[in-house]
């Protein structure tokens, strides 16, 4: 059966096949999780990136993890909050469906996921958590693998809302 963790960290240290990056369209870097990434990767993934023509919202591509611990880093975009009618909740779906789909494509077992959106592009907390818990958790009971995802949180309040929200699709 496959598995979910939430647990407080930093997810560039994370010992997993595949780390994601909420990244911006660009996929040249940028502050919060993304600015972290790029920094541990070194400048080799800025190099990598440069060459994939960005990515639109709800999307994701992947590139080699150079000086993470993590083989791969799939960067998704994540949707700007705008009060929610602007079909932000499938736009937040689709970004965990498609970074699950390049992790199988890429044979990873284990991947890492942060709080997509969250940050500055102000996705309510508990929205977010329900969306992307909800999202993987569909995926991975329909294909089996990746065998473990987990969210990596560095703020307590984050980790709090993931491992509530958790609890509750569990029951």
């Amino acid at each position: 059966m496959s598995g979910i963790e939430i647990v407080r960290g930093d997810i560039t240290k994370q010992d997993v096949d595949a780390i994601v990056n909420a990244a911006n369209e660009t996929l040249l870097g940028g502050g919060g999780v993304d600015g972290a990434i790029h920094r541990a990767a070194g400048p080799e993934l800025l190099a990598e990136c440069r060459t994939l023509g960005g990515c639109r919202t709800g999307e994701a591509k992947i590139t080699r993890g150079y000086r993470l611990p993590a083989r791969y880093v799939i960067h998704t975009v994540g949707p700007v909050w705008q009060g929610g009618a602007a079909g932000e909740v499938d736009l937040l779906a689709s970004c965990h469906r498609f970074s699950l789909n390049l992790a199988r494509e890429h044979g990873c077992e284990t991947v890492a996921f942060p709080a997509i959106s969250c940050g500055v592009y102000g996705y309510p907390l508990r929205a977010a958590a329900e969306v992307s818990l909800s999202t993987v958790w569909d995926d991975l009971e329909r294909h089996g693998k990746p065998g473990l995802v987990r969210w990596v949180m560095f703020d307590e309040a984050v980790y709090r809302t993931w491992i509530d929200v958790h609890r509750l699709l569990k029951s």
